[in-house]
């Protein structure tokens, strides 16, 4: 069966700025990969991210590489093996779990889980900030059930209890972004643990987190810079708690299901996020996130616009994605 394969870059506005540790942004640039067969298309959406090397044309490039490949056929668990992790494999991959659905007329659920997915309460994220801005971020959205807070600076103390303070009842996440050191580390924890934190998201640069070894640990820390591919998993155990499989890291769902199932092996919780995308980007890892212990799928909820049609939110949960998007 021959199939035709188009790639398109594409931009969304940031409603307001998104700001992390490591700078902010007013747009999510983000590329989308079609693959057509039989008068049928799937789709799938990446965000290339610079942290790890990658950019718009590169994405575009890694994919326009194989080119030849997805043409002629080839299947998911074989781009897994001649393409690296990485938001372009993630856009491939995708694609062609949507168009397998529309071949097949079986849902991408029914061939990933056991029963038909069910909404998920998801995190909202807060960008990072002086503390009286972030207590006042925290206070508007203290209604949600779960908050994700960007933290990731010398002294967050304030930040975490102002947050808090914003936030009485809500659940909280702190994400550091790798902006913690060796030296803070036990000052932040303490402040966690005073703050009632539940999880807090890759506090040491990945590659440099050997102080979490041994180290007590009064609140569960997730890696999410620090774990890619399912062979990171086993490595992780001796300094966290849980793992952040996302799309664009494992590089498409095909892997970050295997991710998944490591995880679980391990005795890890799991966590499913996202970059700042659209509900295209946002609806394979809805289905993904069953039995997640913890979701962040918020991507569409910070942008100014959206795909049409896309993930319905209600409150603070995601439902599944309709056939009309994804899968």
């Amino acid at each position: 069966m021959h199939r035709t394969l188009f790639a398109t870059p594409e931009t969304f506005p940031i409603a307001g700025t998104f700001t992390i540790s490591r700078g902010a942004k007013t747009v999510a640039e983000v590329v989308t990969c079609a693959i057509g067969a039989s008068g049928l298309v799937g789709r799938g959406e990446c965000v290339p991210y610079a942290r790890y090397g990658e950019s718009v044309a590169g994405v575009l490039a890694a994919i326009e590489e194989m080119r030849g490949a997805v043409e002629d056929g080839i299947g998911r668990e074989e781009l897994a093996r001649v393409m690296p992790a990485g938001a372009a494999r993630n856009a491939l991959d995708c694609a062609l779990w949507d168009l397998e659905a529309k071949l097949s007329g079986v849902p991408t659920w029914q061939v990933i889980n056991t029963s038909a997915p069910q909404k998920r309460v998801t995190a909202y994220t807060l960008s990072l900030g002086e503390p009286e801005a972030m207590q006042r971020q925290a206070a508007e959205q203290s209604w949600r059930a779960l908050l994700k807070v960007k933290v990731g600076t010398a002294d967050d103390a304030a930040r975490i209890r102002a947050v808090r303070a914003g936030a009485p009842e809500s659940a909280i996440i702190l994400d550091a972004n790798e902006g913690w050191t060796a030296e803070n580390l036990a000052h932040h924890f303490s402040i966690c643990a005073e703050a009632r934190i539940a999880l807090v998201e890759q506090p040491l640069p990945a590659g440099d987190d050997s102080a979490l070894r041994g180290l007590a640990r009064p609140i569960p820390v997730c890696a999410d810079e620090s774990v890619h591919r399912t062979e990171d998993v086993a490595s992780l155990v001796d300094r966290y708690d849980a793992i952040n499989i996302k799309l664009d890291k494992a590089g498409g769902l095909t892997e970050a299901l295997a991710l998944r199932e490591a995880a679980k092996r391990h005795g890890l919780k799991i966590m499913v996020g996202c970059m700042v995308g659209t509900s295209l980007g946002m609806a394979p890892a809805v289905l993904l996130a069953q039995g997640a212990d913890f979701v962040d799928l918020d991507g569409p909820l910070l942008l100014a616009r959206d795909r049409e049609p896309g993930l319905h939110y209600e409150g603070s949960s995601v439902y599944p994605p309709e056939a009309t998007l994804w899968g």
